[in-house]
């Protein structure tokens, strides 16, 4: 199982720190969501068919670029890392 990962993502008033894990969300194996240290923010997000990620569950209001931020961390830090 991956483990869990310290992230930011930028937000309007500046970095939102926070935490991203691997979790199992309905039918996406492959569903990972993070979760602000200070609760105000939750974001999951998971692969389409077609390999392209997108936001599945979270608080609104988000802001679009958090998924492609939080794909670029998980892919940095589950293949590279």
């Amino acid at each position: 199982m991956e483990q869990p990962f310290n992230a930011t993502l930028t937000g309007t008033d500046g970095p939102v720190n926070g935490i991203i894990k691997h979790i199992t969300y309905g039918g996406y194996k492959k569903a990972y969501q993070f979760k602000s240290l200070d609760d105000t923010l939750h974001l999951t997000i998971a692969p389409d068919a077609s390999g392209n990620w997108q936001k599945i569950d979270g608080t609104e209001p988000y802001l679009f670029g958090w998924v492609d931020e939080m794909a670029k961390q998980i892919t940095n830090t589950y293949l590279f890392g």
